[in-house]
């Protein structure tokens, strides 16, 4: 039988709502001073708008065509072949069964939200111990827009040079931010869940199946190879739409804070309430640390630093601002080998992390999700810039 916990109350009237209302006052007022009320209120509104509108139904399309992807890649026995496979790279290395590596290369070709749709396969869940199970969205960011991230720091090389060898580092420096930011997360997870409970819809999952011989065997649907690949794929996409639509409050209400905090006014520098518009405070923040963060990234200039903030946002907004930095002579190979590790392992965690971290019914550990994929992401960068410098050196 199911324990329940009694449901947590507190005084109806006390020092937390007082304390609440002034937090909430400052912080909209910090914006409102700042922009203006209405600008503020039109900013707001119209960021989330246009997020829904370009980010959300994309992520929501990309979740579908994943999930269905996701669908024939377990009916079929991929996942089951490369969990056989890879386990002894994956499970040293990343500490996860091999059937994360699924998860990696789906990410890698699309967004983050992708690792969802193979996180709702009853099979794939089944292959994770519980305390693995959460580390799968530090694993799957790490790696999300890495195929857009890295063709397009590829593509703006000024004529006569290259950046295959920066992105090539940069890569590799995501993968190393990836070990980090898992191996942290799978340190707190253990504490909870501990490390033999298995994956699964209830508190436990069954491992997967053997036949009567002893031969380990996975679980398929009815029919011919027709019927299985239709139902692979509808149910597939179906799982997609369900975890598409349970990103949104995450996306939409994460990432406005986040870029109001980025961005800073319009053209001419006058605020007039269009979405994308913000207060600049992150960027202000990242010129008073430039003493720190230049010996630790090699930045060129201190714009260079807008690529990474803006990549906790949206890293497709990130690799924009690198093109622009490229043409104004503002940032060189160096720069490119730490913004594609930077915008590859953090890729827009932001506004993700909490709607997936959510999705996999695993709220409680968001904050430590979060602060263990900064650290990720801060040693991907640092990790690129000092093997482009080794590699120059050689």
């Amino acid at each position: 039988m199911e324990m329940t916990h009694p449901q947590r109350t507190k005084r109806e009237i006390g020092p937390e709502n007082v304390i609440f209302l002034v937090c909430l006052l400052v912080f909209f007022g910090f914006f409102a001073v700042r922009m203006g009320m209405l600008n503020m209120i039109n900013t707001l509104m119209n960021t989330a708008y246009e997020l829904l509108i370009d980010t959300v139904f994309f992520l929501l399309a990309l979740c579908v065509v994943m999930g269905a992807l996701a669908g024939l890649l377990s009916e079929f026995g991929v996942v089951a072949m490369a969990n056989r496979l890879l386990n002894p790279l994956m499970q040293p290395v990343f500490g996860m069964p091999g059937a994360a590596s699924v998860g990696v290369v789906v990410t890698f070709l699309s967004d983050n939200p992708a690792v969802l749709s193979l996180a709702d396969d009853s099979y794939f869940r089944s292959l994770f111990k519980k305390y693995q199970f959460p580390a799968l969205t530090n694993l799957g960011t790490a790696y999300g827009m890495g195929l857009i991230v890295c063709t397009y720091m590829i593509s703006i090389a000024p004529a006569g040079t290259s950046f295959v060898p920066a992105v090539a580092v940069g890569f590799l420096g995501a993968v190393i931010g990836s070990v980090i930011s898992t191996r942290m997360m799978l340190r707190f997870t253990k504490k909870i869940y501990g490390t033999e409970a298995r994956e699964g819809d209830g508190s436990e999952a069954a491992p997967p199946t053997v036949d009567e011989s002893g031969r380990r065997v996975r679980p398929i649907r009815d029919g011919n190879v027709g019927n299985r690949f239709l139902g692979a794929i509808l149910e597939g996409g179906e799982a997609g739409v369900k975890m598409g639509l349970s990103i949104i409050p995450g996306v939409l209400i994460v990432c406005t804070v986040v870029l109001m905090l980025t961005n800073g006014p319009g053209e001419g520098g006058v605020y007039t309430g269009a979405a994308y518009e913000g207060v600049g405070l992150l960027t202000m923040l990242a010129e008073k640390l430039e003493f720190i963060l230049r010996p630790l990234f090699g930045f060129t200039s201190p714009e260079a630093i807008g690529v990474p903030i803006t990549a906790l946002g949206a890293a497709g907004a990130a690799i924009g601002i690198a093109r622009k930095l490229i043409g104004s002579g503002l940032a060189c190979a160096n720069d490119i080998a730490v913004f594609t590790a930077m915008c590859m392992c953090w890729s827009g965690y932001l506004s993700t992390h909490v709607s997936m971290m959510n999705a996999l019914h695993s709220k409680e550990l968001i904050g430590k999700s979060l602060i263990c994929h900064t650290v990720g992401g801060f040693c991907a960068g640092v990790a690129a810039h000092w093997l482009y410098v080794l590699i120059e050196m050689i």
